[in-house]
């Protein structure tokens, strides 16, 4: 989401931003449709940057769970210069496949549709440098499998408890291992458990805004697992209370966690 701080006031009606959050497209993770009307602080590592400068360093590079190709594409924009000589990238939902495979085929990207928690469809070995923003979950024994001995798994992982004001706003208060089930120390065991060594693990909790009920609509539309079963239809007394919370009182405040992950494959 946007991450400038700007917001805007709307003195349109409750329907017409409802209907607005309705309509956006949800595909891919380009989210610039928020600016203006949503905020996040963005980690201070700058990801998409650093996953650039490795592309740029990598002979064979893996994308896994790539969503709609725009993270990816940005960072090698950045290792343009001199970018690996085999790049591959994996999505399991069938737009995002669609998507991704228009948008990084001028790359020289192989997008390979494969489900989020099946085997990853490469051989042993395959890559030096594997890359991933958001998966759902990290499958560290493929993860450990593709990567050559010496290779690096390079991501961003979203953290335990991402965003939970808003998702308690909607289900109520939730259970403590749903709340922590992305702790990233235990993240960190099943690494050291498939067989790789950590080199850095950092965290951080950021600030997100929501200005406008549209905003929110399109954010659970967009990302679905925050409240699985959302419809407006379903939830519409939430979000007419949550329009005027916000009319009223300003943004609708929550946090974002998110841990980062550069992990080695010993050579022995």
């Amino acid at each position: 989401m946007d991450n400038s701080g700007s917001s805007t006031s709307s003195t349109r009606s409750f329907e017409e931003l409802v209907a607005e959050g309705v309509a956006v497209p949800t595909e891919g993770w380009d989210f610039s449709w928020f600016e203006g009307r949503a905020t996040e602080a963005r980690p201070s590592w700058g990801y998409a940057r650093s996953a650039g400068d490795r592309l740029s360093r990598a002979t064979t590079a893996l994308d896994v769970q790539t969503g709609g190709g725009e993270v990816f594409d940005f960072a090698l924009s950045r290792a343009a210069a001199q970018p690996p000589m085999l790049v591959a990238a994996t999505e399991g939902w069938p737009p995002n496949v669609a998507k991704a495979t228009e948008l990084l085929r001028s790359r020289g990207v192989v997008v390979v549709a494969a489900a989020e928690d099946a085997p990853l469809p490469f051989a042993d070995a395959a890559f030096d440098l594997v890359l991933s923003r958001h998966p759902v979950r990290a499958n560290w024994p493929e993860i450990a499998r593709v990567l050559r001995p010496g290779g690096t798994y390079f991501a961003q992982h979203v953290g335990p408890g991402s965003a939970v004001e808003l998702v308690e706003y909607f289900l109520g208060p939730q259970p403590e291992d749903l709340r922590n089930g992305r702790d990233p120390e235990r993240e960190r065991a099943g690494a050291e458990a498939a067989g790789l060594a950590i080199v850095e693990l950092r965290a951080e909790r950021l600030r997100m805004e929501f200005h406008d009920i549209a905003a929110v609509v399109h954010f659970l539309r967009k990302v679905i697992w925050m409240v699985p079963d959302f419809t407006v239809e379903a939830y519409e007394p939430q979000l007419r209370a949550l329009h005027e919370q916000i009319e009223s009182t300003g943004p609708f405040v929550t946090y974002s966690t998110r841990h980062l992950f550069d992990v080695r494959k010993p050579t022995e």
